[in-house]
């Protein structure tokens, strides 16, 4: 599907990707994780390679097969559900970096597995993610991500194989000759958009489509953020906004996968920062019982918007990496019930605490989900002054 020399420059990018991704230089001897699905295997050896020539301790963990999976969320005991193995918090508080490579042979194998099991699960590792935010707050920690075509993703979203790796060579410039030029050019256009978002003194956005009219505050000590190399590809701005302010209705047109169930045609109705009506056209129960993995599921951790003219993702994909950044005719707006993200805090990262990301309306689950809304839309900031401006409208940014 990948040419040896698509793969030698995906690498190359997932390394521009990393270290773009943390505030502070990395170091040689620092240790690099890689975590890849079995599939991706080539990629990562080539990745492995690349990240020893750099001068990196890279440690490599395979993810389970779906099979694997099945298995331990149909065996497991209570204490086998929230086991965390001998060595992993060590590794976290250890961890300089991290890259997955996701190539999932099923999507569909937990459908059957009741979600507060998965829940259960996820929970208890919550505090190995705590501890990378924790590193990553203090320039100790960057970490990136990208997908590899399977043929089951390519079956979920109704498309060949052939296509389905086409359109990741697409949206991650490997069909240019080097494509870092294509990527940092995109880094500095969102650069200057994230600088004309930061300057404005914004009350509320509302967001407005043909089903959704959602209104979002962004809350004191925030900043746009995206296009920083965590995610490739990645072309969205967002910020983690103050939750108690989201109020109104948000409609996900775009189907769904998570933890092996479709979900689509998702109606929120917000009030006071909470989920007070939640329906589905296909997936209502497992919906709902996602929304009540924890307290701050039902809440807002993330609003974003895509940018078509960065995107040349045109398609569904069966995957949240790339749906979440969509451009197709109108671009793509989305937001993520759950976890928010400490890095869309404007001040001294790593003086902020947990009480103080309480204080300020950052919203803490141990579940994030991004919800994709791709309708023709305006996006309207309030500003404090009293006055109305576009800033979104016909899939684009509007900062001239």
């Amino acid at each position: 599907m990948f040419t040896e020399e698509q793969l030698q420059r995906y690498a190359h990018i997932l390394i521009w990707g990393l270290k773009t991704a943390r505030t502070a230089p990395f170091r040689k001897n620092d240790i690099v994780l890689i975590r890849f699905d079995r599939p991706a295997i080539g990629l990562m050896e080539i990745l492995y390679d690349m990240l020893l020539a750099e001068g990196f301790h890279p440690v490599t963990r395979m993810l389970a097969t779906p099979k694997m999976e099945t298995s331990f969320y149909t065996r497991s005991g209570s204490r086998q559900l929230t086991f965390i193995a001998p060595g992993d918090e060590e590794l976290y508080r250890n961890l300089n970096g991290s890259i997955a490579i996701l190539a999932p042979e099923s999507i569909t194998h937990l459908k059957h597995i009741e979600p507060s099991r998965i829940g259960k699960s996820l929970l208890s590792r919550k505090r190995l993610r705590d501890i990378s935010t924790e590193r990553e707050q203090q320039g100790l920690f960057g970490w990136t991500l990208c997908a590899y075509p399977t043929q089951e993703q390519a079956d979920q979203a109704g498309i060949d194989i052939e296509t389905y790796a086409d359109q990741i060579v697409k949206a991650c410039f490997l069909d240019q000759p080097d494509p870092l030029v294509e990527w940092k050019r995109v880094f500095r256009r969102a650069g200057a958009i994230k600088k004309w978002l930061n300057n404005l003194d914004v009350e509320s956005y509302r967001i407005e489509s043909e089903h959704t009219d959602l209104t979002i505050t962004p809350g004191k000590c925030r900043q746009w953020i995206g296009v920083t190399g965590h995610n490739i590809p990645s072309f969205e701005l967002f910020l983690s906004p103050d939750w108690r302010g989201t109020t109104g209705v948000y409609y996900s047109d775009q189907p769904s996968y998570r933890s092996g169930n479709i979900v689509q045609g998702i109606r929120l109705e917000f009030r006071k920062g909470q989920v007070i009506h939640a329906f589905a056209e296909v997936g209502e129960e497992f919906l709902r019982k996602q929304i009540a993995i924890d307290m701050g599921a039902c809440r807002v951790g993330e609003f974003s918007l895509t940018d078509k003219r960065f995107s040349r993702i045109d398609r569904f994909m069966a995957n949240t990496l790339f749906d979440e950044n969509f451009g197709g005719p109108y671009g793509n707006c989305h937001i993520a019930i759950g976890s928010s993200y400490a890095d869309t805090y404007s001040g001294n990262q790593a003086e902020l605490t947990p009480k103080m990301k309480k204080a300020l309306g950052f919203n803490d689950s141990a579940l994030h989900w991004d919800l994709v809304n791709t309708e023709p839309k305006r996006v309207t900031a309030k500003l404090k002054s009293g006055q109305s401006l576009a800033i979104y409208e016909n899939g684009m940014f509007l900062n001239g």
